[in-house]
């Protein structure tokens, strides 16, 4: 078992602190889920684990079995395991879809290991087919003139070539139309195991409705002020932020 821990993160952003002291432990073989108002810090929670440059740590840890991979660049947290699905992927002109995931499977072997090309096609065309993607996906430049929803698809199905540790799915469902949450969640559904841990952060408990979390978080200005099981997303559906607000005698941003 794998083991990620937040402890006490604060991040801020040109001088402004978005992050108050973030705590959070997941281990493999959990889904948790993060959900919260806008500007309350999901996608900074997200993107500091990660290593974004321009999100600056100024107190904490992020601990991986024990290890502060706050010292790490990005490339070295993602070879020990950490994976992060974006809101809105980059695209990348000159290297498809296929030489990338190739790229990055074998960037966490060893020399003498690498994936063989015979193998990285069978597990590429089976993981293309779950996922109900075309087989010429594979050979577009990556997410360049992707719809939304393909973009999406193609998260998912980076998560399941490279089948990381621990994956971090900032908002995966934003955009999506009901066929497509149905694909993108099926293929998280796909990797759960004792080997692997997810966060997902979201507004709506839809997503939740296909993936069923074992703990949800409930963010509010920079800190995690509640968490459950999967009946906290269904009383924040049915509350709304307004309503637990009250009742933790927080006040909303903006009123």
């Amino acid at each position: 078992m794998s083991v990620l821990e937040i402890k006490d993160l604060h991040v801020s952003i040109e001088d402004k602190e978005i992050l108050k002291g973030v705590n959070l432990t997941m281990n493999t073989g959990e889904i948790h889920a993060i959900m919260g108002p806008n500007g309350t810090g999901k996608s900074t929670l997200s993107a500091a684990i990660m290593g974004n440059p321009n999100y600056v740590v100024t107190q904490g840890e992020v601990l991986l079995d024990g290890e502060n991979i706050l010292e790490l660049e990005v490339d070295e947290r993602a070879r020990k395991g950490i994976f992060l699905a974006m809101q809105y992927p980059s695209e990348i002109p000159g290297i498809t879809n296929a030489e990338f995931m190739r790229a990055s499977i074998n960037a966490k072997r060893a020399e003498d290991d690498k994936i063989s090309v015979m193998n990285f096609i069978k597990k590429l065309d089976e993981k293309m087919d779950l996922l109900d993607m075309p087989e010429e996906m594979a050979e577009r430049y990556l997410n360049e003139g992707f719809s939304g929803g393909e973009k999406k698809r193609n998260e998912i199905l980076q998560l399941l070539m490279m089948e990381p540790t621990f994956a971090i799915l900032d908002e995966i469902d934003s955009g999506l139309d009901i066929d497509a949450l149905k694909v993108v969640s099926k293929g998280v559904n796909e990797m759960r195991s004792d080997d692997f841990g997810a966060l997902i952060i979201t507004h709506y408990q839809r997503l939740l409705n296909y993936i069923t979390p074992d703990v949800v978080h409930i963010m509010m200005d920079g800190k995690i002020v509640k968490t459950g099981d999967a009946e906290l997303a269904k009383q924040l559906e049915a509350e709304g932020y307004a309503g637990i607000s009250k009742e933790l005698g927080i006040e909303l941003a903006g009123e």
